[in-house]
Parts: structure tokens; sequence; C-alpha cells
């Protein structure tokens, strides 16, 4: 286990640090107002309202911001469980599946708890070199608990050769 997962983990819960975060390297996601609401070493739950900025025609979020949710809840997880490791491991998305299953029309919040996978696959890359793939799921539902869409967001990961 990376010994700094709870020091990013720290960062995510800071109001100010983690929405300056947001506003500087995710500013399309600041202005819909994705927000991390909770996380630890193995969960992630993000959530992004349904307002003005983040609505389509049919009064319902549109589908690139519920986008934005799923991926915070497991990109998230996949940073904290890289923060500060040695040696330095790259992410990135390599792939996005999504199925629809009810229409946001107020905050859904997508929850990830695939945080285990994330650290499993970091290892490995670590140990033999080679690059990894987890496929992790993010749920989001509404405030009633009903299942708005399931997204499987394909992460891949690199160890990056030291100069």
């Amino acid at each position: 286990m990376n010994p700094n997962t709870s020091s990013f983990i720290k960062l995510l819960k800071h109001p100010f640090k983690f929405k300056l975060f947001l506003f500087t390297k995710l500013p399309a996601a600041y202005l819909a107002g994705v927000r991390v609401r909770e996380v630890n070493e193995k969960k992630c739950v993000a959530s992004v309202p349904y307002k003005w900025l983040s609505q389509n025609p049919f009064r319902s979020t549109y589908f690139a911001c519920l986008s934005m949710a799923a991926e915070l809840s497991t990109g998230a997880l996949a940073m904290a469980h890289l923060y500060k490791i040695d040696p330095p491991v790259s992410m990135l998305v390599v792939k996005v599946d999504s199925e629809y299953f009810k229409k946001a029309t107020g905050r859904t919040y997508f929850t990830c708890e695939d945080g285990a996978l994330f650290e499993k696959a970091i290892a490995d890359t670590i140990i033999t070199n080679e690059p990894t793939t987890v496929k992790a799921k993010s749920v989001g539902r509404n405030k009633e608990g009903e299942i708005v869409a399931e997204f499987y967001i394909t992460w891949s990961f690199k160890a990056r050769n030291k100069k």
C-alpha cells in the first residue's frame, strides 16, 4: 500500500484545496458543480447537480456532466493510490461505457468501490514494469436511491522510467 494515500485523501476532503484543484485542472467539472462527497482508500462518492450549467434540452442532467462525476469517482481513487508513489506511475482513461436507466432530474451521486482493484493494478505495474488496466464501475443514484446510470471506466497504468 502507498503510504501517501491518506495524505491525498486529506487533500480531497479539504474544501478549498480540492475546489482549487478542480478549478485549475478540471474547470468544466468545477463549473458543472461536480464535487467529491465521500472518500476513503476503497470508495469514492462524487456528485453532480441538475442545474442550468449541467442541463440538457430534455430537462435532465447532460450525459457529459454525469460522465464527469462518474470519472471523478473512479479517478480520485486511482490518484489517491498513485500520490507521491515511487516509481511514478501514469494513468489514462482508455475506455468509457455507460448505461442510462432514469432521467437525472436532481443531484446524482456516483459511487465507485474499486479502490482495492486500483491498489493491486498499480502494485502489479510497479512490480512487472508492464502496463495494467482497471475497469472500474461507478453507479449513479438519485436522492431516492434509484439507479440513474452505470459507468464502466477503464483506466490504464504505466510505470514511468526514472531519469
